[in-house]
C-alpha cells in the first residue's frame, strides 16, 4: 500500500534533481578552463622585467600630456584590477595604466603590471565597453604571467638569471626598434594563438566581473577592422583570426551574465571630445623612425619642458580630494594621492601636486603645495648620515631651509625611517612654508626620499592627506634588509 507513493515520491525527487541541474549557471559546465604554463620565474620577477621595460618604453614613446584623460583610463583598469578572478591575482604585481600618444589601435601590458593605451584605442573604440575589453584583454596576459612563461620556453636560463638575458625575449626580439616595422601595432609581446585565446576568454570573464558586457571585447574587432586595421599585428594578432576570436568570446560571452552592462559613460564621452581637440597624433612607426627620446617622463609634463608649467605658482589651489588614486612612482614605489593631484616629473623625481601648486620662477620649477619622491646616491650606508648629507645638499641650493626640529624615528613603506620638519620661505611667492622630509635607505646605500610641502598658513589643512599618502606608501622590492639608524633620533 506504501509502494505508489514512495515510487511516486521518487519520481518527483528524480524531477527536482533534473531540474536543478538544468538551472545550474550554465558556466559551471561550459567556461573553459584556464591554467597557468610552465614557468621558471617567480612573480617577483615579473615586476622587475616589467619595471625594466616600462622604463624603456617611456623613453621610446611620447605619454599623452593630459590628466583627464590619463586618470579616466587609470580608474577603468583599477576597476578591472578589480575583478581579476582570485586564483589569477598576484598580490606582488603593480598595475598601473598610462595613455601614449600615438594614433595606432593598440595598447600592451607588460609583465608585472604596466599598461599603456594608445591614444588611437580610445578614439576608435565606440563604447567604454569596447575600449575596457582591450584593456582587459592585455590585464589577462599579465595576470597569467604569460610573458615570462614565453620566456621560459624560448631561454635556457634558470630562474634568477640575468634579467637583461630575457629581456629581449620579454620585448619580442632584438630591439624596440622593431616597431618601425609593425604596420599597426607594438610588437612589445607577440604571444602564440594559445596565449592570445586565453586572453580574450580571461578577458571576458574580467570585464564581466566588473560590469561590461563581453560582447564589447569581441565587438572591437569588427570596429578595428571597418577601420582598416584588421591585417596587422599587435591586438588584433593574425593567430588566431580576428573572425575567429570573434566567435570565440561570442561563445563564451553566453555562459557569463552581466545585468544592465556598461557602454558609454559621460566620461568616456567626454575624454573622446577633449581628444578630437589635439592635433593628429604620429603613429607608432613615426615616433621610431624619428628616433626621439622621453627621458624621466610622468603621466603630463615631460622634464624640463617649462614652456608647459604656469609662469607662477598663482591664483586658487585645489583642496585635496577626498578620493584618493595609485601611482606607481619610480618604479620602486607605490603610493596614493588625491584624484585631482597631478604628477609632474622633475629632475629625476616626481612630484604630486595640485592645480596651482606649481609653476615657474626664473626658469626653476617651484612648487607650493604637493608631496615629491625620489632617490638619491649618498656617501654613507648609515641611515641618519645618509640624510644628513641629503639635507646639506638641499640646504646648498635653498639657503632659506632651516630645522624646525630634530629627527624623529618613523616608518617609510614599513621600514625604519627619520623624518625631520624644515622651515622655508618660497622663492617664488615669498610666503613661508613647512617642508617636511621622510627618508628610508636600501642596502646598496641608496637613499628614498619624500618631502612634503604646504604655505605655513595652509600646513595644518594639508596634514592629514600627507599623512594618508605616506600610509598608503609601498616599496617595491627595493632593497632588502633593514637599515641601521645610526646616532639617536631626537
Amino acid at each position: 500500500m506504501n509502494r505508489p507513493v514512495i515510487r511516486s515520491a521518487n519520481k518527483w525527487l528524480a524531477w527536482l534533481m533534473a531540474m536543478s541541474i538544468v538551472l545550474l549557471p550554465m558556466a559551471v559546465f561550459a567556461q573553459t578552463q584556464i591554467v597557468y604554463h610552465q614557468n621558471k620565474f617567480k612573480p617577483t620577477d615579473d615586476v622587475k622585467l616589467g619595471r625594466q621595460a616600462a622604463a624603456e618604453a617611456e623613453q621610446q614613446f611620447p605619454l599623452l600630456r593630459d590628466a583627464e584623460a590619463s586618470s579616466y583610463v587609470e580608474r577603468i583598469g583599477q576597476r578591472l584590477v578589480a575583478s581579476i578572478p582570485p586564483e589569477f591575482q598576484h598580490p606582488e604585481f603593480r598595475y598601473y595604466f598610462k595613455v601614449i600618444n600615438a594614433r595606432d589601435i593598440n595598447a600592451f601590458a607588460l609583465p608585472g603590471g604596466p599598461m599603456y593605451v594608445n591614444r588611437g584605442m580610445i578614439e576608435a573604440a565606440r563604447t567604454e565597453g569596447e575600449m575596457a575589453g582591450v584593456m582587459a584583454h592585455e590585464l589577462s596576459h599579465v595576470a597569467l604571467r604569460h610573458g615570462t612563461a614565453q620566456a621560459t620556453k624560448a631561454q635556457k636560463y634558470q630562474t634568477g638569471a640575468a634579467v637583461a638575458g630575457i629581456l629581449g625575449t620579454i620585448l619580442g626580439g632584438p630591439g624596440l626598434g622593431q616597431i618601425a616595422q609593425a604596420p599597426f601595432a607594438v610588437y612589445f609581446l607577440k604571444y602564440s594563438r594559445e596565449y592570445e585565446t586565453e586572453a580574450d576568454l580571461l578577458g571576458s570573464r574580467i570585464m564581466a566581473n566588473a560590469g561590461y558586457d563581453p560582447r564589447d571585447l569581441a565587438n572591437m574587432f569588427r570596429t578595428i577592422e571597418a577601420q582598416g586595421g584588421g591585417g596587422g599585428g599587435g591586438f588584433l594578432s593574425d593567430h588566431p583570426s580576428p573572425a575567429n576570436r570573434y566567435q570565440r568570446i561570442i561563445q563564451e560571452a553566453q555562459y557569463l551574465r552581466v545585468n544592465n552592462p556598461v557602454r558609454d559613460t559621460r566620461e568616456f564621452l567626454a575624454v573622446k571630445e577633449r581628444l578630437r581637440g589635439y592635433p593628429r597624433a604620429p603613429s607608432m612607426a613615426e615616433i621610431a623612425q624619428s628616433g626621439r627620446r622621453y627621458p624621466s617622463q610622468g603621466n603630463d609634463y615631460p622634464t624640463g619642458d617649462r614652456a608647459d608649467y604656469p609662469s607662477a605658482p598663482r591664483g586658487r589651489v585645489e583642496y585635496p580630494s577626498s578620493r584618493f588614486r595609485s601611482y606607481d612612482a619610480l618604479g620602486v614605489v607605490c603610493l596614493s594621492v588625491p584624484d585631482n593631484w597631478r604628477e609632474v616629473s622633475e629632475q629625476g623625481s616626481v612630484w604630486f601636486a595640485p592645480n596651482g601648486g606649481y609653476g615657474s620662477n626664473n626658469g626653476q620649477a617651484v612648487f607650493t603645495h604637493g608631496v615629491n619622491i625620489g632617490i638619491a646616491q649618498t656617501n654613507s650606508r648609515n641611515l641618519q648620515q645618509a640624510t644628513n648629507e641629503f639635507l646639506n645638499s638641499l640646504q646648498q641650493g635653498n639657503g632659506n631651509l632651516r630645522s624646525r626640529s630634530g629627527y624623529q624615528r618613523t616608518y617609510v613603506g614599513g621600514r625604519n625611517g627619520l623624518s625631520i620638519s624644515l622651515s622655508n620661505t618660497n622663492e617664488a611667492t615669498g610666503r613661508p612654508e613647512v617642508v617636511n622630509v621622510f627618508t628610508t635607505q636600501s642596502r646598496n646605500g641608496e637613499l628614498l626620499y619624500i618631502i612634503t610641502v604646504a604655505p605655513e598658513i595652509d600646513y595644518n589643512n594639508y596634514q592629514s592627506t600627507f599623512q594618508n599618502i605616506l600610509r598608503s606608501v609601498q616599496l617595491n622590492d627595493w632593497g632588502e634588509t633593514d637599515q641601521q639608524l645610526g646616532g639617536s633620533a631626537t
